[in-house]
């Protein structure tokens, strides 16, 4: 007979249903495609949009001087800027032009205006050089221009810039004066260009 005083023990609990993992196996075929569809992912970007190409301007240009200008008044010092600027387009145009204002672009584009303005159309002969000698004064810069067969450009300061811009390749020029002024001398030798007359052969 069984003893009525026994306890029931307890008994272990059957754990509840879990839902069933699934493990996905990749195969050898679908692994090997994986770095494939990395790089044409990469591949299959938009190219990035061309930038336009920067239109070639009409004419060179290149800045001979620029000087900050000091004016006083009742308030006290006020700066502004002056430029000098050489532009051609190396095929017998030249010109030379001042601006000045209180920023430097400002004058600048002040001064290639100025220059348009004053450009002038240079006699060359067939083999860049000049049809005869000529001489010009101006302000305190005396600027003679001679012709140099075979032997390049041959100046200093700004005529060279002048020379080189209106289109001539055999061509040497002399500063009489001790004027160091570009501006000056720069427009002396345009002076001097202007003043050219077509050979008569």
């Amino acid at each position: 007979m069984e003893p009525d005083n026994i306890t029931n023990l307890p008994t272990e609990e059957t754990p509840k249903d879990t839902a069933p993992v699934e493990v996905a196996v990749v195969s050898a075929p679908e692994a090997s495609q994986a770095p494939a569809q990395r790089e044409f992912r990469k591949n299959s970007r938009k190219p990035a949009p061309r930038r336009e190409a920067r239109v070639k301007p009409e004419f060179d240009q290149k800045i001979i001087s620029i000087r900050r200008v000091t004016r006083v008044v009742t308030g006290g010092r006020r700066f502004s800027f002056s430029v000098g600027i050489v532009i051609g387009d190396r095929k017998g145009r030249v010109g030379v032009g001042q601006g000045k204002a209180g920023d430097t672009p400002v004058a600048i584009d002040k001064a290639v205006r100025d220059a348009r303005k004053n450009m002038i159309k240079v006699v060359t002969t067939k083999y860049g050089s000049i049809p005869h000698e000529v001489d010009a004064k101006y302000s305190s810069s005396r600027v003679l221009i001679m012709r140099a067969k075979g032997k390049g450009v041959l100046a200093g300061s700004s005529v060279r810039t002048v020379l080189e811009f209106a289109g001539l390749k055999e061509v040497s020029s002399k500063i009489f004066s001790r004027s160091k002024n570009k501006m000056n001398n720069a427009k002396a030798a345009i002076k001097a260009l202007s003043m050219l007359k077509p050979s008569k052969k």
